[in-house]
């Protein structure tokens, strides 16, 4: 994700999340620590077509990551969208030499939890009205991983292609 994606990332995600969505100045700070030898976050879109279709983003630091965004456009639903994001992002969460990756999701999102589960994520807890205005709890989710490169057998694994995702 580079600063030209802001506005579309702005459009998508007042589309998906129109009682939660992101400001810009959030996603202006977000974007001033994804690059350089200091970064400490990833953030990445999907085109199609010339269309931005989704994005994603880590934060990473003192070898706990947490996914702080993942959307995919509605007509991506189902296609494997969100799937090769998360595999952007837990490749990169490797590479930030986490050993956990944490993440929030609404309780009502029974889409996302079960995208999460998949890659092994595990419920750890709540965060009670984290989504506001509209007083939604989070459930909050823990991946285990190791990042020790003697050990790729056990290393977070990105398993599917990223094609058209774009690095930023």
């Amino acid at each position: 994700m580079r600063w030209w994606d802001i506005d579309p990332v702005l459009e998508l995600e007042r589309e998906l999340f129109p009682e939660d969505a992101w400001s810009p100045g959030m996603f202006w700070s977000e974007l001033a620590h994804a690059r350089g030898p200091q970064a400490t976050r990833r953030y990445a879109v999907a085109e199609e077509d010339g269309r931005l279709v989704g994005y994603a983003g880590l934060a990473a630091a003192g070898g706990l990551g947490d996914v702080q965004t993942i959307a995919a456009a509605r007509d991506q639903w189902g296609t494997g969208l969100g799937s090769r994001l998360l595999t952007d992002l837990l490749g990169h969460a490797s590479a930030f030499e986490c050993s956990e990756v944490l993440l929030e999701v609404r309780v009502d999102n029974t889409r996302a939890q079960k995208l999460y589960e998949r890659f092994g994520f595990e419920p750890i807890g709540f965060r009670r009205g984290y989504y506001q205005p509209g007083n939604i709890d989070a459930l909050v989710m823990r991946l285990t991983t190791t990042t020790d490169p003697a050990d790729p057998a056990t290393s977070v694994q990105v398993q599917e292609q990223e094609t058209g995702i774009h690095h930023g």
